[in-house]
Formats: C-alpha cells, sequence, structure tokens
C-alpha cells in the first residue's frame, strides 16, 4: 500500500484535466452513501467532529475520514483528513492518501465542473468570496473552464483579499484582480459568483444577480444557515452536488423549504445528472443558475484515484 502526501497530490493534479476526470466519474455508475459527520461530544455544546465519506465504482472503493477541531492552536491544524482506496475487484489495500489536499482540488473542480454546464460559455468575469486555502484552487479552476478577463476577489479581511489578489495576479498575468469593496456592486458586475466563506450570516442577495448569472455556494455546510437569502434561490434554476448530502445540511435550500417558498422537487438536478445528459443545463442566455454544494465522496475519490495512477505510472515518485 502506497502512502501518498500531500506533495503527491499536488503533483499528480492539473487543471482542467482533473475537471475532465471528475466529469467522467461523475457520468459513471458509481455507489455514493450518504456522508456521516458525527459531534463528538454534543450533549457539551462542542464542535469538535469526526466524518466519514465513502464512495465506489467499477474500479476503486474510497473512505475519506476526517476531524475537525475548531479550537485547535498550533502546531495542531484544526482538520485532518485521509483517504484510503481499496481495489474493488479483490477489496485489497492500494493507498493512503492526504484528504486535505484532495479536498480543496476536488472541492475548486465540481466548483468549476458545474460551471461548465451551468455557466454562459462567454462567461468572462468572477467575483469570488473568500481569501482561505481554498481560494486560489478555485480561481484556477474557473480560469481553466471560462476564458475570464476580470476576478474580483471579496473578503472580510481587506488585507488577505489583497494578498489573495497580488498572488493571483502573478500567477494568471492575462486575468485582471481586483479587490472588491462594494459587494452588492461587484455582484451585480459579474457574471459568475463564487462563495466559499463558511460565514454564518447571508452575504449575497438575490436582488443583486443580474440576468445571466452563474451563482455557487459552497462555504456553508449548517442546515440553519447560507451564504445568499431566499430571493437568490427563488430567482434561480437550481442544482446541487448531492441531494442526500445537501437536503439534509445546506441552508440555502432547506430555510426556503422551511419558509414554504421552495420545495425538494424544484432543485432541476444533481451534479452526476448534468454529468450524464438526464437533465438539462442552462438552457438560456437570461437564466439566473445556482449549484449548492456541500461536498461528496466521490470527488474525493476521483482526486485519490487520480494521486494513485499517477504514483504508479512514476514509480511512486515524481
Amino acid at each position: 500500500m502506497k502512502i501518498l502526501t500531500d506533495d503527491h497530490v499536488h503533483a499528480a493534479l492539473r487543471y482542467p484535466e482533473f475537471i475532465d476526470a471528475l466529469q467522467e466519474g461523475f457520468a459513471g455508475d458509481f455507489t455514493m452513501p450518504p456522508r456521516q459527520v458525527m459531534l463528538l461530544d454534543p450533549e457539551s455544546g462542542g464542535h469538535e467532529a469526526f466524518a466519514m465519506l465513502p464512495s465506489w465504482n467499477d474500479e476503486v472503493i474510497a473512505l475519506k475520514a476526517f476531524t475537525y477541531f475548531p479550537d485547535n492552536k498550533p502546531p495542531y491544524r484544526s482538520l485532518y483528513s485521509k483517504i484510503l482506496v481499496f481495489d474493488r475487484a479483490h477489496g485489497e489495500p492500494l493507498a493512503l492518501v492526504d484528504g486535505s489536499s484532495v479536498t480543496y482540488w476536488r472541492t475548486a473542480g465540481v466548483s468549476a465542473l458545474a460551471s461548465r454546464y451551468l455557466s454562459r460559455p462567454e462567461s468572462s468575469s468572477m467575483l469570488l468570496l473568500g481569501t482561505g486555502n481554498l481560494a486560489p484552487y478555485l480561481i484556477r479552476a474557473h480560469a481553466s473552464v471560462r476564458t475570464l478577463k476580470t476576478v474580483k476577489v471579496w473578503g472580510r479581511d481587506a488585507a488577505k483579499a489583497r494578498a489573495l489578489v497580488g498572488r493571483m495576479a502573478g500567477e494568471l498575468p492575462g486575468i485582471r484582480f481586483e479587490v472588491a469593496e462594494d459587494l452588492e456592486a461587484a455582484c451585480g458586475e459579474s457574471d459568475i459568483v463564487v462563495a466559499a466563506t463558511g460565514s454564518p450570516e447571508i452575504l449575497i442577495r438575490g436582488a443583486w444577480l443580474r440576468p445571466g448569472t452563474h451563482c455557487d455556494f459552497l462555504g456553508n455546510h449548517h442546515a440553519t444557515k447560507r451564504e445568499c437569502d431566499t430571493e437568490a434561490v427563488t430567482r434561480s434554476r437550481v442544482y446541487v452536488d448531492t441531494r442526500a448530502n445537501c437536503f439534509r445540511e445546506a441552508g440555502e435550500i432547506l430555510v426556503p423549504i422551511e419558509e414554504g417558498v421552495f420545495a425538494k422537487e424544484q432543485v432541476v438536478g444533481e451534479l452526476a445528472e448534468l454529468c450524464r445528459g438526464s437533465v438539462p443545463g442552462r438552457t438560456s442566455a437570461e437564466e439566473i443558475t445556482l449549484f449548492k454544494s456541500v461536498g461528496c465522496a466521490l470527488g474525493d475519490l476521483c482526486g485519490a484515484l487520480a494521486t494513485w495512477r499517477a504514483a504508479i505510472e512514476n514509480g511512486g515518485a515524481f
């Protein structure tokens, strides 16, 4: 069994090739039970958690496990994650892969994969809310599927937003990067709006979205919290990464349902259905599309499998 670190993951994965691999994975045959997220001491009100995300296809079985300890201080991280990969034919363990790095790659990759189907092909401007570790991956992934000319970055910490803009401007000189100071104005000027903040408060208002916008919300994993208001949902054609997980965890969807202004049946489809062509993606230049993602195991499987394949091809070294 190979032990594959974050260095192996970063050496193996590239956009848009990994987005192509995700598209192939979601279009194929797979099994993905709902993920299990368990609070370790719910009676005390603590937020420490352990989670398991299983999935399998004709080639491999994958299980991502992670711990979340939000109050950890250095030298400890708040999140640790590993992905176990087994051969599907015989159950033989193949690899233990760093899960944190795969999560960055697959979360951004899924976001950009959805954009392939839901944003206008001529989309050239993106607004990104969030300046954390995931942000550079989101920019790279979206820039690999749409010819972006402008990317605006908004963050609660303006210094972090400026630092991200400077870093990405050096990496992708063909794109104009700006710090977004007026969120409403930036939203109204952008073809694609991506929120990855984990904010407990609403950041994007539906009234700000212009016709033809594609918006993507992936920072919130709580049933009672959300990054956008109800109007953003009711104005949009809504898609999800998976119904099973989103109908348990995505406040963006669940709050409007609780309010009685939206129904589960109004979700047009999930990512696998888009990739298989069993549901339509964008149907007009004027409609607003919304994709909600809370993360799913198949993306982890695709990332770990691609890393393992690269390790085999390279004899374990890169």
